[in-house]
C-alpha cells in the first residue's frame, strides 16, 4: 500500500467506494489522515462497512472541515455535468482530487529517496491499446529481471501496490478520466498511444478527450516522452514536448509509416520493428511470428513497449525474447483454442469500431461475431474491411441494424452468442478465423465485456467437446 502524505489529521471526503475508493479509504488511514467515505449505491456502502470504513453522508457535511475531496474516476466532475457532492465541494472551494493526484503526491518517500536506484514510474494513456501496451511493458521487465508492478486501469488500484523496492518500475494504465482530475502528474515515463473519438460527453468534445492525454504530458514534464504520431494530436503533441527536431526525449512511434528525421524513432513496416536514432537504424525485430501481438494495431503497442524498455536501458535482443513469451491479454486478440484448422479469437474488447477494424485487418477468412448495444453510427464505418469477412453472425440489441449496413456480405441474425459460435463453427473450414469482435458495448446482455468474452469462450470449448 502507498500511504497518503500531506493530509495527517485531516479529514478527507471520498466519494465512490468502488475498487479504487474503498483503496484510497485504506491509504488516506494509512497515511494518518480522516477518510468520510460516501457512494450513492445502498450496496457500495453495505460492502465499505463489512470493510470497517465509517460513512459520512457527503450532502450533509460541512465543508468547512474537509482539507480535500477524493473522487472515483466514474463520477462525472465537470461534463455533461458535475455530481452534486462534488458541485458542493465546488461551491464551498474545497479542492477536488482523485487517488492517482494522491499517488503521485504520495509516490517518493524518504525511504525511496535513499534507494540506490529510485523507483520509476511509467503512464500509458491513449484511446486505444492502453491496455496491452501497460501489460507488455510489464512483462518485458519481468523477464529482464527487473522488480515491477502494474496498476491502475490494470492489475491494481494504484494506492494498493506493494512497498517500492529498489530499482522498481510501476507501470500504470491510466484512462482520460483519470487524467482530467488529478492534481499531480509525475511520470518518468510517459506514453501516448493514438487517438480516436470516445467519452466525447463526459469531456464536452474531441478538444475536450484530447486535453485531458495532454496533461499527462504537460503538467509534470516526463523524462521521456514516448508518443504515438499516426494522428495529427499525436504529431502535434510531439511537437509541443520536443524542444528540437533531434531531442531525444521524445520518442516517436507508428504502425505503418516510416519515421524519418535526426530524433529517436520506433516504427513497424511490413510486419517488422525498426529503431532509428539520428537517421541511422539501432535494431530491427520481425514481428510476423509472434502470436501473442497480431495485427497493425498490437504492432503499434509493440513500438511503444519497445520504446519504453529502451529508454529504460534493455537491449533489442532482451525485449525481443519478452516479446516472443508475451501471451496477450484476456479479450484482446486472444487466441482461445485452435482445431482442425479453424483458430478462435476472443476480442470482447472491441467495443467500438475504431478497435473491431483493428481487430479486422488483423485476419484473413474471418468468420465475425459481431453485434451488442450499438453505439452512434452502427458499424458503417467498417466496410473497407469487410473483403475480409466471408460470413458475420450477428446477436444482441443491434443485430439488425448492423445487418443493414453490411452490404453484400453474407451474415446471419443469431440472437445469441451460443448460436452465433454454433453456427461459425458449423460452418468454418480450415484457414479460417472465427473471431469475436463486436464494435459494440455489452451491456444488453451481459454486465461487461469480460462476461461477453467468457461466454464466447465457454461456447467454443462446449462446441469443441472440452466442457
Amino acid at each position: 500500500m502507498i500511504a497518503v502524505q500531506g493530509y495527517e489529521g485531516q479529514n478527507v471526503a471520498v466519494l465512490g467506494l468502488g475498487r479504487s475508493g474503498l483503496a484510497t479509504c485504506a491509504a488516506l488511514r494509512a497515511g494518518g489522515a480522516i477518510p468520510l467515505a460516501w457512494d450513492e449505491s445502498p450496496e457500495a456502502r453495505a460492502k465499505a462497512e463489512e470493510a470497517g470504513i465509517d460513512l459520512h453522508d457527503l450532502a450533509r457535511v460541512d465543508w468547512s472541515g474537509v482539507a480535500v475531496l477524493i473522487t472515483s474516476p466514474g463520477i462525472a466532475h465537470l461534463y455533461p455535468a458535475p455530481n452534486r457532492i462534488i458541485a458542493a465541494a465546488y461551491a464551498a472551494g474545497v479542492p477536488v482530487d482523485n487517488d492517482i493526484g494522491l499517488f503521485f503526491r504520495s509516490f517518493a518517500t524518504s525511504e525511496t529517496i535513499e534507494f540506490e536506484q529510485p523507483p520509476k514510474v511509467v503512464a500509458v494513456t491513449g484511446s486505444n491499446g492502453k491496455s496491452t501496451t501497460t501489460a507488455l511493458i510489464h512483462h518485458i521487465l519481468q523477464e529482464a529481471g527487473r522488480p515491477v508492478q502494474m496498476a491502475g486501469n490494470i492489475g491494481k488500484g494504484v494506492l494498493s501496490i506493494d512497498p517500492l523496492r529498489d530499482g522498481e518500475v510501476v507501470v500504470l494504465e491510466l484512462s482520460s478520466y483519470q487524467l482530467e482530475l488529478a492534481r499531480a502528474l509525475t511520470p518518468d515515463v510517459a506514453v501516448f498511444t493514438n487517438l480516436s473519438p470516445d467519452h466525447l460527453d463526459r469531456h464536452n468534445g474531441m478538444g475536450g478527450y484530447f486535453a485531458a492525454k495532454r496533461r499527462l504530458f504537460a503538467e509534470g514534464g516526463p523524462d521521456r516522452a514516448v508518443i504515438g504520431v499516426d494522428e495529427l494530436e499525436g504529431q502535434f503533441l510531439a511537437g509541443q514536448v520536443a524542444q528540437a527536431p533531434e531531442d531525444a526525449r521524445v520518442i516517436r512511434i507508428s504502425s505503418g509509416q516510416k519515421l524519418a528525421g535526426p530524433g529517436w524513432n520506433v516504427f513497424a513496416r511490413k510486419g517488422f520493428l525498426s529503431e532509428y536514432r539520428r537517421g541511422k537504424q539501432m535494431a530491427s525485430i520481425d514481428l510476423r511470428a509472434i502470436a501473442g501481438l497480431p495485427g497493425a494495431h498490437n504492432h503499434q503497442n509493440a513500438c511503444a513497449a519497445y520504446a519504453v524498455a529502451r529508454s529504460l536501458g534493455l537491449a533489442p535482443r532482451m525485449i525481443e525474447d519478452a516479446f516472443l513469451t508475451f501471451k496477450g491479454l484476456p479479450h484482446r486478440s486472444q487466441q482461445v483454442a485452435e482445431a482442425g484448422g479453424v483458430r478462435y479469437i476472443n476480442d470482447s474488447k472491441a467495443t467500438n469500431v475504431e478497435s473491431a477494424a483493428q481487430a479486422l485487418q488483423a485476419f484473413d477468412k474471418i468468420r465475425w461475431i459481431a453485434g451488442g448495444l450499438g453505439k452512434d453510427g452502427g458499424i458503417a464505418a467498417l466496410a473497407p474491411h469487410l473483403g475480409r469477412v466471408r460470413k458475420a453472425y450477428l446477436i444482441g440489441h443491434s443485430a439488425r441494424e448492423f445487418a443493414l449496413q453490411l452490404g453484400r456480405t453474407e451474415h446471419e441474425i443469431c440472437e445469441t452468442m451460443e448460436v452465433a459460435v454454433a453456427r461459425a463453427m458449423a460452418e468454418a473450414e480450415a484457414g479460417d478465423v472465427v473471431l469475436l469482435a463486436p464494435a459494440a458495448a455489452s451491456f444488453d446482455q451481459y454486465p461487461d465485456f469480460e462476461k461477453r468474452g467468457a461466454a464466447f469462450m465457454a461456447a467454443v470449448q462446449a462446441g469443441l467437446g472440452h466442457e
